[in-house]
């Protein structure tokens, strides 16, 4: 029985880290911690060695909910609907949103994994939809998915940033009101575009010279 205590234990202390970083960023201590877990900050030494080995379960735990919810949601892609907008459609998810984007910012590795995962789902719905005939093909495809992925994600990061919601618990809310905010403005674009003529594109197009 004292090892699934421990077991129980080691879970409760991992999950209230990824709130707490969710919530402050990875300078959050140790002790605070413990006191969302109601542990000692020994207990959390014990189980995990140090803030760096709290932190990369974390990151292991968190990749591993992202991968699942991929999974469950795989024949759904098509619908154009992004990891980070399913995420934020539940509000028990708020700290997984939160701790996503606080890699994104830090450059670590679950949020390095994340976008990867994002481009991966953009470009399997990308090429349904020019299969479909709802979306122009591109010369390079990959290349356009990929701007368009870190284009978004990049605005959601600096809006979360700018505008930090009134309770940095709630979280999954902020990136639901980026969505409603953007969403207008990002299909105007997408579908009448911005530029009336090709002539940048076609400079662009040209061969370089040294």
């Amino acid at each position: 029985m004292r090892l699934v205590g421990d077991l129980r234990a080691r879970a409760r202390i991992r999950d209230a880290a990824v709130g707490r970083f969710a919530v402050d960023g990875f300078g959050a201590t140790v002790r605070a911690v413990a006191a969302d877990a109601s542990v000692s900050p020994g207990l959390v030494m014990h189980h995990f060695g140090s803030k760096a080995g709290l932190r990369r379960e974390c990151d292991e735990h968190v990749l591993a909910l992202i991968r699942e919810a991929k999974a469950d949601r795989i024949g759904q892609v098509a619908s154009g609907a992004s990891l980070l907008e399913t995420f934020a459609s539940v509000d028990e998810f708020a700290p997984l949103v939160g701790y996503i984007l606080r890699s994104m910012q830090e450059g670590g590795a679950a949020g390095r994994e994340f976008v990867e995962h994002m481009v991966a789902d953009a470009q399997v719905y990308t090429a349904e939809a020019v299969a479909a005939g709802v979306a122009r093909p591109s010369q390079d495809e990959a290349a356009r998915v990929r701007y368009l992925v870190l284009s978004s994600l990049g605005a959601l990061l600096l809006s979360v940033t700018l505008d930090p919601p009134d309770d940095p618990r709630d979280l999954a809310a902020t990136v639901r009101r980026f969505f409603d905010e953007s969403s207008g403005p990002m299909l105007e674009l997408f579908t009448d575009g911005f530029l009336t003529t090709d002539h940048m594109l076609d400079e662009y197009r040209q061969p370089r010279t040294t």
